[in-house]
């Protein structure tokens, strides 16, 4: 039976990985802070949770153990946390580490935390340049990708078979930050239009992370030092984003569809971009990949799973509506006070 150690598996790469590897036959250990963050499924599945400080290198070492046929890290974010997988990548027959396509940079320097927004030739493939790599705060805009940069030279000019994984907009089941949610919770809220930014076109590419998953399995039984894209086969618009739920939900709302001139306020979402952000997946399929699904496909349990935690059916924690993060994205006054005007014969557009 091969064995896999996955660093910070408890999260949602790692438990849909998990799921993946368990459902091939293989032994799973899983390292993480908490014990309950382990999904009852994969445990009972077979799945071992290793307790493990990310930057503790012996209990890093001890979760390795004797070897491993796989390694995937899925919280490495700069070049000291890449440094210490260092000595226990000789005991791994594949590692993979979790990038992200935040690395990349159009012809003008910009990349998608700037503040002027990136506009890429094309798909994007792994040659395109990235940012120069730094350090500093990991979680900052600017930091983010420098540090992941850093981070992915520190194993690759290690000289061992590392896969560096890039994946874009990710989702699924037991995301920390559902994007997704921002719809969901619309429908649930019985709300009867649907506000978007730009007409809805902003395109800027999903991975499921089952898809993740998928390839992480192909890389496993192929080991070689690369660097992989790792997206939906299929590339959504927020508009389509916003239609699939919606369908899945069985739910009907009026498309308030808005122009460029129009109130900032309204129509915001995760997946703005005045230029489409595509990642080119053509390097994974020719090493044998087949994706798990579509987004619509892939979609589907993240919505069901945020459906069951809002109606308390099964335990998490969701967002409120005046979250940092989702607040602007749900404001219903400014909507509503919209829509008055739309009725009354404003004229607002």
């Amino acid at each position: 039976m091969p064995r896999s150690v996955i660093i910070g598996g408890t999260g949602l790469i790692g438990r849909a990985t998990a799921r993946r590897l368990l459902a091939a036959g293989w032994e799973v250990d899983l390292t993480g802070r908490d014990p309950a963050h382990l999904p009852a499924d994969v445990a009972a599945d077979g799945a071992r949770f290793v307790a493990a400080e990310r930057d503790d290198p012996a209990q890093l070492a001890a979760a390795l153990g004797d070897g491993a046929d796989l390694l995937v890290d899925c919280i490495c974010y700069t070049a000291d946390d890449a440094a210490l997988l260092l000595p226990m990548l000789g005991e791994a027959g594949s590692t993979v580490m979790i990038s992200s396509k935040a690395v990349y940079a159009d012809a003008a320097g910009h990349h998608t935390n700037s503040d002027t927004a990136p506009r890429f030739d094309g798909p994007i493939r792994e040659t395109q340049p990235t940012m120069a790599p730094g350090g500093g705060d990991h979680m900052s805009r600017e930091g983010y990708g420098a540090n992941k940069v850093a981070a992915e030279q520190v194993l690759l000019d290690s000289g061992h078979p590392v896969t560096v994984v890039r994946p874009s907009k990710i989702h699924g089941a037991g995301a920390a930050r559902a994007r997704e949610w921002m719809f969901v919770k619309r429908v649930l809220d019985r709300r009867p239009a649907v506000f978007l930014a730009h007409r809805g076109a902003g395109v800027d590419h999903t991975t499921a992370a089952a898809n993740i998953a998928a390839l992480i399995e192909v890389v496993a039984a192929k080991p070689g030092r690369r660097i992989l894209n790792s997206a939906d086969p299929d590339a959504p618009s927020a508009l389509e984003i916003a239609r699939t739920i919606a369908r899945q939900l069985g739910h009907r709302w009026d498309e308030v569809l808005l122009d460029d001139d129009a109130d900032q306020a309204l129509g915001r979402h995760p997946w703005e971009a005045p230029h489409p952000i595509v990642l080119d997946m053509t390097a994974a399929i020719d090493l044998g990949y087949t994706p798990a699904g579509d987004y619509a496909a892939t979609v589907a349990e993240e919505v069901e799973w945020l459906v069951a935690v809002a109606s308390g059916a099964e335990a998490g924690a969701l967002p409120g509506a005046d979250d940092d993060f989702f607040g602007p994205l749900l404001d219903y006054t400014a909507e509503d006070r919209y829509l008055a005007a739309v009725a009354g014969g404003g004229g607002v557009r």
